[in-house]
């Protein structure tokens, strides 16, 4: 019926929208396997870019102040 080359931009498309949108509109089983695959392609992205550390504590100098203020100094 479809051609090999018309039918996985049509699985992608499918999958996305599964994915993206499943949980909003599918029956309970199917919304909760879509919100799941989200959460778990969610942890895996943000999961793979935690490599990358800051060279500096970006919140080095508002603890400083804080701990000067708590202090009294």
């Amino acid at each position: 019926m479809f051609s090999r080359k018309a039918t996985i931009p049509i699985l992608l498309l499918l999958a996305l929208i599964f994915i993206g949108f499943g949980d909003q509109f599918l029956p309970k089983p199917l919304s909760s396997a879509s919100y799941n695959t989200r959460v778990a392609l969610d942890r895996w992205m943000t999961g793979s870019f935690k490599l990358w550390q800051p060279k500096a504590n970006p919140n080095a100098r508002t603890e400083r102040a804080v701990e000067q203020q708590e202090s009294g100094k």
